[in-house]
Formats: C-alpha cells, sequence, structure tokens
C-alpha cells in the first residue's frame, strides 16, 4: 500500500497538468493570433500615414497646378482646341491627335504660321494669317509645356553670331531638297509640299527645325547644334532673304543662273530657226 499511493499521486497529478495545459493551449493560440493581427494593423496604419505624410503630390496629380502663364493658355485651350484635341490635350481620334510631349515649340510654330487652329482635316496643314496673338500664342504653348513637356525653343535671339557661308552649307546638305536652293519651297508627294520660307520667321525655322511638322524631319541638337541652328536661320534670313539673287544677271525666279542658261538656250535655238529659214529663203 505505501509503494501504490506515492505512484498514484504522481500520476493524479500528471493528469491534472495534462488537462491543464489541453484547456490554456487554445487560449494561448488564440492569444497569439489576436497580437498578431493588432500589430499587423497598427503596421498598416503607420505605413499609410507616413504614405500620406511623405507623399502629398499623390492628390495634385488629378489637378495639376499651372504658372499664371499655363492658366491662361489653359483656358484659351479649354475654349478654342478642345474640340480637336479632347481634354488634357489627351487628343480625340479621327479629330486630332494627343499634344502630350509635343512641347511649346510645336505650339509656337503651328498656331504662331495660323496653320492651327485648321478650318478642316486637310493633306497638309496651310499657313493663314494667325489666330491667336503672340502672348496668346505663347501662353498656350507654356500650358502644353507644362502639361507634358517636350521641346522648347530658346528665350532670346535664336540667331545670334549665326555664320552665313556655314549655314549655307548645312542649308544645302539638309534643307535644299524639300524648299529648293533658293528657299521657295516645292512639291511632295500625296499632295504635300514643302512651304517657301520667306514668311517664316527666325523662331518659327528654329520650331520647326526642332519639332519635323508634317513631312519635315526632325533636327534635334543632336542633328543640328543650336549654334548650326541658329547659322541655318542666318543664311536664310540674311542669304537668301535680304541678299542679291544667287547668280546670274537677271532676277528669274531666283533659281540662280540655271534657269538664264535656259531662257538663253530656248531664245537662242529659236533665234537660229528663224535665221536658217530665212536665210533658206532668201537663197
Amino acid at each position: 500500500m505505501t509503494s501504490d499511493t506515492p505512484n498514484a499521486g504522481g500520476r493524479r497529478r500528471g493528469l491534472l497538468a495534462r488537462l491543464r495545459r489541453a484547456r490554456s493551449t487554445p487560449r494561448g493560440r488564440g492569444r497569439r493570433r489576436l497580437g498578431a493581427a493588432v500589430r499587423l494593423t497598427l503596421a498598416l496604419f503607420l505605413a499609410g500615414g507616413a504614405y500620406t505624410v511623405f507623399a502629398p503630390s499623390l492628390s495634385a496629380q488629378d489637378t495639376p497646378q499651372f504658372t499664371g502663364a499655363a492658366a491662361d493658355g489653359k483656358a484659351l485651350f479649354d475654349v478654342s482646341c478642345i474640340s480637336c484635341h479632347g481634354r488634357n490635350a489627351q487628343g480625340v481620334e479621327g479629330r486630332g491627335p494627343s499634344l502630350i510631349g509635343v512641347g511649346a515649340a510645336s505650339v509656337e510654330f503651328q498656331v504662331g504660321t495660323g496653320r492651327m487652329p485648321m478650318a478642316r482635316q486637310e493633306a497638309q496643314a496651310e499657313r493663314k494669317p494667325p489666330v491667336f496673338s503672340d502672348e496668346e500664342t505663347r501662353q498656350l504653348g507654356q500650358y502644353i509645356q507644362e502639361l507634358g513637356g517636350g521641346p522648347q525653343v530658346p528665350a532670346g535671339e535664336v540667331a545670334a553670331g549665326g555664320d552665313i557661308a556655314e549655314g549655307g552649307r548645312l542649308f544645302r546638305i539638309n534643307c535644299s531638297s524639300c524648299h529648293a536652293f533658293s528657299g521657295g519651297g516645292g512639291a511632295l508627294s500625296s499632295g504635300k509640299y514643302a512651304p517657301g520660307l520667306g514668311p517664316a520667321t527666325d523662331r518659327q525655322i528654329y520650331a520647326a527645325m526642332l519639332t519635323g511638322p508634317q513631312n519635315m524631319p526632325v533636327f534635334g541638337d543632336n542633328q543640328l547644334t543650336p549654334e548650326q541652328k541658329a547659322d541655318v536661320i542666318a543664311f536664310i534670313q540674311d542669304g537668301l532673304k535680304n541678299d542679291r539673287d544667287p547668280g546670274g544677271l537677271f532676277n528669274l525666279g531666283r533659281y540662280g543662273p540655271s534657269t538664264e542658261g535656259l531662257a538663253i538656250f530656248l531664245v537662242g535655238i529659236v533665234a537660229l530657226v528663224f535665221a536658217s529659214l530665212w536665210i533658206a529663203g532668201k537663197s
């Protein structure tokens, strides 16, 4: 009896301990799960608060803030351009392309030369008297620039210090095949044409080289540096517009001696034919 009593008591204590562990295990797991959920919730709240504090510009993306000139340009755009180019200049299929990324240079060329707004869809936009003033054109350009970025015409005189001789060489290599050696323009395929350069201003020529409107290739700064662009503009404005004819004695379309040689040849041939007939008639 004495030997069985301690063993029976030990078994009872072991049984009670196992029962207590069995009861306490679900409670311990529940507490651990609850604690993990609380910690996760707190972590999410902290992460959201930090993101809100350090990224406040997220709410401003839908309503971007513009400078004064760009805000005025947006007001002009919403009245005159939105029907073709869409809300926020994202374009309208079948009417007008997106203007995101075209930059202020494209606006300065297209709007400043009266090509935009277009009255109707054509093979090519023609130069017309501009609808907007220079200030309004600048405001529209600033709005498009701040909206999507893109190339810009530098401020100030873009042709200052241009080398006319070097500009003539660059013009003959890059421009004369379309605009002709005299800058008078010429016909292209599909009803398009290279316009004459007579009415173009310095900034319009620079903007055209930067943006490549219509069939014109783009001459970025990696193709023609700003200094080379200034050389080309100096040649067009001083070498073509204000200088004498590019060769010959007479003004036959400002194409140089080739047209004069052709005219002299034709006149000479006709004179020789009539002289031959007269001599034959006399004999």
